[in-house]
């Protein structure tokens, strides 16, 4: 299992940390975010009874992984709110060709919240890959908060703008 941290892009951003764990057993990828600190600083959206895959989650609270194999130039884009809705994108290259995965028509992932909130999934990535191949991981997050702008949150930023999609940020092998 591998622990993870998220950083802020800028200035300002709530007073939180952004921490979890990823691993990958044979094909199966285990990933969980943990959201702490001051929460009333981040607008949690109300988790819906009936959770969907939509589109435009980013423009919300959000967490986000980005999966890609070396060399190559395509890749998939997974979002997760905290109210339980979900997409998967696959893409050709850097933000083209953007389509719903359809190899995968689900995304159930367990949201709980105490004094920090925690959102964990345990995935099959055998519709979409083989077990044996590598993969390189960007992991990221999208907050909200009542009054300040959205702030972007990732293992690293690479360029001047908070960008997720660049391929140099998947800096995580799995």
């Amino acid at each position: 299992m591998t622990p993870f941290t998220l950083s802020p892009f800028s200035q300002p951003h709530p007073d939180i940390s952004i921490t979890g764990t990823v691993q990958r057993q044979a094909n199966q990828l285990a990933i969980a975010f943990t959201l702490a600190g001051n929460l009333d600083q981040v607008r949690i959206p109300t988790p819906s009874p009936t959770p969907t895959r939509q589109y435009d989650l980013w423009e919300a609270t959000c967490f986000e992984f980005f999966l890609g194999q070396p060399h190559q130039d395509a890749y998939w884009e997974f979002n997760l709110s905290p109210a339980g809705d979900w997409n998967i994108f696959h893409l050709e290259a850097y933000r083209q060709g953007l389509q719903e995965e359809a190899a995968l028509q689900s995304l159930p992932y367990q949201v709980q919240r105490t004094s920090s909130l925690t959102l964990a999934l345990t995935l099959n990535l055998n519709p979409i890959l083989a077990a044996h191949q590598p993969l390189e991981m960007g992991i990221c997050a999208v907050v909200q908060s009542p009054k300040l702008a959205l702030s972007y949150w990732a293992l690293t930023h690479k360029g001047p703008q908070a960008d997720f999609h660049r391929r140099d940020s998947f800096i995580l092998k799995i």
